[in-house]
């Protein structure tokens, strides 16, 4: 397994990084085009050739990684001629263009939403708009467009190393598309200013996040942090207190009680202690309940997995869909986790026909997944965009899970079955099964359930804030040291969480908390999911079909895995926890 495990961690370290690639003075220095899209539509994207602008005779692809083809990277050669270290002071002529009426309408509607460019040098992202929008007064109501034609670059370099790169739209102002006559041929140009700078190539990854094109809300983060962890760290001191003072009691309630009376134990017996002979019953429908933990087991696995690689600085901010990439190849690698989880927990519990469990272990995330991604990438494919995988790297992907990660699972699952041994629970369990009370509405499982969701929630919801605004806002997320500390933060809120609404509910004597310690705190997934309505509709500008279906159809996806992932943390701690206590009173 830890074999398996190197070798994913090798093949994710291939794909994120790539030697820095170094210059003489006048050697050329390509300019790929990559995208556009709208300003507030982060996924909404289409090649650059696909408006009507400067483009070469015949148009050549760069070859891309797995992670940029998944991050909608589409780079192809463009015109522009630029040489290291070479200034071309006076305006270059890029090309001339002749527009019909039906391409003077197509740019009108692309400037009118804002459509930005991103251009690709030195894998540095160069991104500037279009056009220019001027909207102005009520009545009459100004409605002005213009078009940029000519673009200065700002490229910044060290010795043989280019650190930095921008567009400006210097010297030269843009041309009204408004009542415009066809045909209209219109000339671009550009300039380019080489400035040399003390930064290292190390220190470049700095320089780019430091100088987004999108805005940032970075400002008060570890402030944030802070807060959210003196109130967590209130939060577990509370429980654990609690709960240690309170299990001191019934402790030594209950061994003196055995020894005082045992003739007459179950009538004097009450609360958790009574349903001993319950409490281990094994609960209904075992295999998908192991399905779950097996999958849960191994997005544990390849979370913590992303985020060692990110603290150990694989993933570079000029390196596009890295961390795509070494997701895709840890997910097929850390099959092998979740077959052998489902398959041990499976036969611990008495269950049989273990093939059936494996395949449903393997098909209960790739399924939704397949799903969800099928209607996406048509629709992406129906609007032409970048998002829409291409016919090979469907292919690779399906290949990736059929000849690596289906069969590993397989192979986890045949290990988990062999290597598992009996449950020993250290009660043993009647036949017949305790009739459970009622409880109030407050010790329901909603109750639990909101709770158990809620409390986790509140420990991420700082955090989540920024990982939308980073992910739906086009940056790379950096700051993965906090990111680890809140991961940190969530388990251990998830697995105390866990641990006080099962002794609440045993203290019910109500012993089916199997079940209701996955929902409790799987929960959270539905307020991560409730918390992403209000930030598309309350914090976000996104709008139309594609980006609504992105945005939901993934944010799913995601909800389901923390799900997946808080419900095998709460099962487990809740699990040891009935150990612990079953383990400690003395037994007639």
């Amino acid at each position: 397994m830890a074999t398996v495990y190197m070798i994913a961690l090798a093949l994710a370290l291939t794909l994120a990084f790539a030697n820095a690639t170094t210059y003489k003075e006048g050697e050329k220095v390509l300019v790929y085009v990559n995208k556009v899209g709208p300003y507030f539509n982060p996924h909404e994207t289409y090649h650059y050739y696909q408006l009507p602008v400067c483009r070469p005779d015949k148009i050549e692809h760069k070859s891309l990684t797995l992670g940029e083809v998944l991050d909608g990277d589409r780079m192809a050669l463009s015109l522009y001629d630029i040489q290291y270290r070479m200034d071309i002071p006076t305006k270059t002529e890029l090309c001339k263009v002749k527009y019909s009426e039906n391409d003077l309408e197509l740019l009108r509607s692309a400037i009118e939403d804002l459509y930005y460019f991103e251009f690709v040098l030195d894998d540095i992202p160069i991104r500037g708009f279009i056009g220019h929008l001027e909207e102005g007064g009520f009545l009459p109501h100004t409605h002005k467009i213009y078009l940029w034609v000519h673009l200065h670059f700002n490229i910044e370099y060290n010795q043989d190393h280019i650190i930095y790169a921008n567009v400006t739209t210097k010297e030269q102002l843009p041309i009204s598309l408004d009542g415009a006559s066809t045909p209209l041929e219109v000339a671009f140009t550009y300039t380019v200013k080489w400035v040399q700078t003390d930064l290292t190539y190390d220190q470049r990854g700095t320089r780019l996040r430091d100088n987004s094109f999108f805005p940032k809300n970075l400002e008060i983060h570890w402030l944030s942090i802070i807060n959210s962890l003196v109130l967590v760290f209130l939060l577990i001191g509370f429980v654990v207190i609690i709960m240690t003072r309170v299990l001191k009691s019934d402790f030594a309630r209950y061994n003196i009680e055995d020894e005082e009376d045992t003739d007459d134990l179950d009538s004097d017996d009450n609360g958790w202690k009574i349903i001993r002979t319950d409490v281990f019953r094994f609960p209904p429908n075992k295999n998908l309940f192991c399905a779950i933990l097996g999958v849960g087991s191994q997005f544990l696995a390849l979370a913590t997995g992303i985020l060692l690689m990110a603290l150990a600085g694989m993933f570079n901010v000029h390196r596009h869909g890295a961390i795509n990439a070494a997701a895709v190849v840890l997910y097929a690698f850390t099959s092998s986790i979740s077959g052998f989880v489902a398959a041990n927990m499976f036969k611990k519990m008495g269950g049989e026909n273990w093939v059936w469990n494996i395949n449903l272990t393997s098909a209960l995330f790739a399924v939704p997944f397949f799903f969800v991604w099928a209607v996406i990438n048509s629709v992406a494919w129906a609007y032409g965009t970048t998002r829409a995988l291409p016919a090979t790297t469907v292919i690779l992907l399906m290949a990736l899970w059929v000849f690596i990660g289906y069969p590993l699972t397989v192979l986890g699952g045949i290990f988990g079955k062999n290597y598992a041994g009996t449950f020993d629970a250290p009660c043993r369990t009647k036949n017949i099964a305790r009739e459970i009370p009622s409880v109030p509405w407050y010790r329901s499982a909603f109750a639990h359930c909101a709770i158990g969701g809620f409390l986790p929630f509140s420990a991420i919801s700082v955090e989540l804030y920024y990982i939308f605004a980073t992910l739906w806002g086009r940056e790379q997320y950096t700051l993965f040291g906090i990111l680890f500390i809140v991961y940190g933060i969530l388990l251990s809120v998830t697995a105390c969480i866990s641990i006080a609404l099962t002794y609440f509910q045993l203290s019910a004597e109500d012993y089916r908390w199997w079940w209701r310690s996955i929902f409790s705190a799987g929960s959270t997934g539905l307020f991560v999911f409730l918390y992403a309505l209000f930030y598309y509709y309350k914090r976000s500008n996104m709008s139309g079909l594609l980006q609504t279906l992105e945005f939901l159809g993934y944010t799913a996806l995601t909800c389901y895995v923390f799900f997946l992932m808080l419900a095998t943390v709460s099962f487990f701690a809740s699990l040891k926890f009935v150990r612990y206590i079953y383990v400690n009173i003395k037994m007639d």
